[in-house]
């Protein structure tokens, strides 16, 4: 009688410990469904502002499905400014500054991670401590190298100052220390070189932290705005992100034809997302775990 009360005793609580696993997934399920519907309201209030008409926009209460859709607005704002021209500029810029950065960043961080050199270490701390400073601190030095190269109005100047950045470097060279030596070890008794085992070895067992690194370098270079108002005044070298803000009126801004443009200048960043989404996610378990 013992034997099967204490069975009875532990199959209870082996039911009470598996409802409350249950319980606890179903909770954390529900957390980052609400999560979820709460980022991708703006995105949806986003794209139902750009199917509305000038007056739906003002309506109070505010309509999230418009009675009367009209894809009118894309029409528009295409007709309104050189849509596609500043759409090719933040393509050209975005993508030459991403290979950039990925050929810099991982040279560097194979420098610092596979090469021995008197104060390696310390030199990556110091490199590690530039990211305590402020972009907006270093952008009046940049404007000032740039007036002096004479690359005001020009490409360089949209697309050199952002070739270089530590997060990059920080990224890649963890994701390298995680790759074994002796792959290393074998190639140099083979007879390779750094510059061989770098481009034949290291990239690409690094693919996944490139992929990841190279998401960000491009939203990071099509979503700026600030560093072109700065060193762009010609209308033919703008970005659409500057080339957007010339919707918004002094005294009246037309919300349906703004949100119209944001919702083109967002489909390119889905498509890289989506084309690179397999490879970011591991580069995300792959990097930074390992010293």
């Amino acid at each position: 009688m013992n034997t099967v009360t204490k069975h009875s005793t532990v199959l209870q609580k082996d039911y009470q410990l598996t409802s409350f696993r249950i319980f606890k997934k179903g909770l954390l399920y529900i957390v980052l469904i609400l999560g979820a519907i709460a980022m991708l309201l703006p995105f949806l209030w986003m794209i139902s502002t750009s199917l509305k008409n000038q007056g739906a926009t003002m309506v109070f209460p505010p309509q999230f499905f418009p009675d009367h859709a009209t894809f009118q607005n894309y029409k528009d704002v295409t007709g309104a400014f050189p849509m596609l021209h500043f759409l090719g500029n933040s393509l050209l810029v975005a993508i030459l500054t991403t290979f950039g950065q990925l050929l810099l960043s991982s040279m560097a961080a194979y420098a610092f991670a596979r090469m021995q050199f008197w104060g390696r270490d310390k030199l990556f701390l110091f490199y590690l401590a530039t990211m305590m400073v402020p972009a907006q601190v270093t952008m009046i030095p940049q404007f000032i190298l740039m007036k002096n190269f004479g690359w005001l109005d020009t490409y360089q100047a949209l697309i050199v100052p952002g070739l270089f950045g530590v997060f990059g470097t920080f990224l890649l060279r963890q994701a390298f220390l995680s790759i074994p030596k002796e792959l290393e070890e074998a190639a140099f008794m083979d007879g390779a070189n750094h510059f061989s085992i770098f481009w034949r070895v290291i990239m690409p067992l690094s693919k996944p932290t490139l992929a990841t690194l190279g998401i960000f370098s491009f939203m990071q270079s099509w979503n700026n705005y600030l560093w072109p108002l700065i060193v762009i005044n010609d209308k033919s070298f703008a970005t659409l992100p500057l080339g957007l803000s010339l919707l918004q009126g002094r005294w009246e801004t037309n919300w349906n034809m703004m949100m119209a443009g944001v919702v083109i200048s967002v489909l390119p960043i889905l498509a890289v997302y989506l084309f690179a989404q397999k490879y970011f996610i591991q580069g995300m378990t792959m990097s930074g775990m390992k010293e």
